[in-house]
């Protein structure tokens, strides 16, 4: 990846900076009914890609998905972009592409 590409940002310690999944926008349900994102339906939580770790986090790499809660965020603007700023900590499970064995590939 080129320096273009980068993030001009610097993780530390244990903080995470993902982007919101754009599939977790609407929804539908069993019987095709479009369900908007803001409907309320308790708590739900939400998956976003890692876009930068810092040097602390241990089960978390760029490019995973994680589950966290969107209650217990901030959010930060970077080049006109929007990301969630997290740490590991709040995280609920990692989905990956990098699967030993005997692995679902989600870490709860």
């Amino acid at each position: 990846m080129s320096d273009a590409g980068k993030l001009p940002i610097r993780m530390l310690h244990d903080r995470l900076l993902v982007r919101l999944d754009p599939d977790a926008g609407d929804r539908r349900s069993s019987g095709g009914i479009v369900i908007p994102a803001t409907a309320a339906l308790g708590r739900r939580l939400a998956w976003a890609r890692v876009e930068a770790v810092g040097a602390h986090v241990r089960a978390v790499e760029v490019g995973d998905r994680v589950l966290y809660d969107p209650e217990e965020r901030a959010e930060v603007e970077v080049r006109g972009e929007e990301f969630i700023l997290l740490r590991e900590r709040d995280l609920h499970a990692v989905a990956s592409e990098r699967l030993e064995e005997e692995q679902t590939g989600l870490y709860l």
